[in-house]
């Protein structure tokens, strides 16, 4: 990086180190009232992650009291500001402290921007299929005229019948076997996986359509999930990524494979019309042991013993939490993210809420193979939210970029620096970008 374009980063970092600094004047000049009203806050954050876990953990008294009390904490700070007459300035200050964070990771990206996946030329297909599932995503399929819109663009529609249980996986090996030079589908992560298989089994091209719910595949690939039929610009003019295929057993997976506590509440038959209820009606004894198998896994050097959660990603998240996974900023590094939750009581939930990734009961690695082993001779699994019970041991690993992607040549989301913004953030390294004593360059991130 030239000495010019080091500049814009570190002016961001200065910005920023001046918005944090702006946020302790702002609270140092409201005196002790300030001091109590910051300690009324982290013990607020506190009541809240203990009222939750008391909440998730119990039925019925205990229940209610956890909610009363993590509802209690965030609103006993705020009248605690009211009071002291400090409202105001405590909150220019969370506003500076927030404009700091996101300066801060601003300039980290632009100072050592992540290098993208490589995109590679091919020609369009000329025999492409699709698969599109009317109900998923509420009736996207419908609603945004997928269908005329495919076909106007050349591609086959294979219109799934939802009142009958259909071989997706078959459908798209009989469109291979007619000649289909690319397979794509409109629907949920879960369809997209086993369509996903096929074509990487073929070597053909796979055209993702984010007419989901979720569609986290989608959001990591920098399509716009907001109007999946822009994903269909890429029958006319696209590029191609060659990213991993997520394998447990002989399952294919393109986000994550979770065992443990969520692994079991889907496999309810109630789950689907009635999430909360089922989840609050099961957790109490998944959480507190009294149900579910001992669960034990290997991911690398990392041992995990008796985990109430495990996730297993195709290729990491940047900076993943127990609450919000983020995204993940490439999808051919060849490696596994693993995630697993172990909460004990009250005292570590609220640890859990304080420290985050550095938490006890959290732990964060990465991996080329997770064996996940159980006392049971079958365990459930979710694989790309979809309920299995699979047989154990249960043995995740990647195909390493044997996925062909073919998206559109221009993507909303892919800017692999807009990203890769939720990695962690040390402020020792945005004072060194700050003030670089002497250095004027920086070294990209590989």
């Amino acid at each position: 990086m030239t000495t010019a374009q080091g500049r814009g980063p570190r002016n961001l970092a200065r910005i920023a180190l001046l918005c944090a600094l702006a946020a302790l004047v702002v609270l140092a000049f409201t005196g002790l009232h300030g001091l109590l009203v910051l300690l009324a806050e982290a013990l607020a954050l506190v009541l809240v992650a203990v009222g939750g876990w008391w909440a998730l953990s119990h039925r019925g008294v205990a229940r209610w009291a956890g909610a009363v009390l993590a509802v209690a904490g965030p609103l006993g700070a705020l009248a605690l500001a009211v009071v002291a007459e400090v409202l105001l300035p405590v909150t220019l200050a969370l506003f500076l402290w927030l404009a700091a964070l996101a300066l801060a990771r601003s300039a980290l990206a632009a100072a050592r921007p992540p290098r993208p996946m490589p995109e590679r030329e091919a020609p369009a297909p000329r025999r492409p299929v699709l698969i599109m599932n009317p109900k998923s995503g509420g009736g996207k399929v419908g609603r945004f005229h997928l269908v005329r819109r495919a076909e106007e663009l050349g591609a086959r529609v294979i219109l799934l019948d939802t009142s009958v249980p259909q071989d997706v996986g078959e459908l798209a090996r009989r469109a291979v076997a007619e000649g289909a030079d690319l397979l794509g589908v409109a629907g949920g992560d879960g369809t997209q996986a086993l369509v996903a298989a096929v074509a990487a089994e073929a070597g053909l091209p796979f055209l993702v359509v984010s007419a989901g719910t979720r569609n986290h595949f989608a959001m990591d690939l920098g399509l716009d999930r907001d109007d999946p039929s822009t994903c269909l610009d890429a029958l006319r003019d696209g590029v191609e990524l060659h990213v991993d295929l997520g394998l447990v057993g002989d399952r294919p997976f393109v986000n994550t494979v979770s065992f443990g506590a969520y692994a079991e509440i889907v496999q309810s038959p109630q789950y689907r019309d009635a999430k909360t209820a089922t989840a609050l009606d099961t957790l109490p004894d998944l959480l507190l042991g009294a149900n579910g198998p001992h669960l034990s896994a290997e991911a690398g050097d990392h041992r995990l013993d008796n985990p109430q959660a495990l996730l297993v990603s195709n290729n990491p998240y940047a900076a993943p939490d127990a609450i919000s996974m983020g995204r993940r900023p490439r999808l051919d590094r060849g490696v596994l993210g693993v995630l697993a939750v172990r909460v004990d009581g009250a005292a570590q939930a609220a640890e859990l809420a304080l420290r985050g990734a550095r938490a006890t009961g959290l732990t964060v690695a990465s991996a080329r193979r997770v064996t996940v082993r159980a006392d049971a001779p079958r365990i459930a699994v979710a694989v790309d939210g979809e309920a299995l019970m699979l047989p154990t041991p249960v043995v995740c690993t990647l195909a390493t970029r044997s996925l062909r992607v073919r998206v559109p040549r221009h993507r909303p989301g892919a800017d692999p620096a807009r990203q890769d913004r939720s990695r962690a953030l040390e402020w020792r390294t945005v004072v060194r970008l700050a003030f670089p004593a002497g250095r004027t360059t920086t070294r990209p991130r590989a």
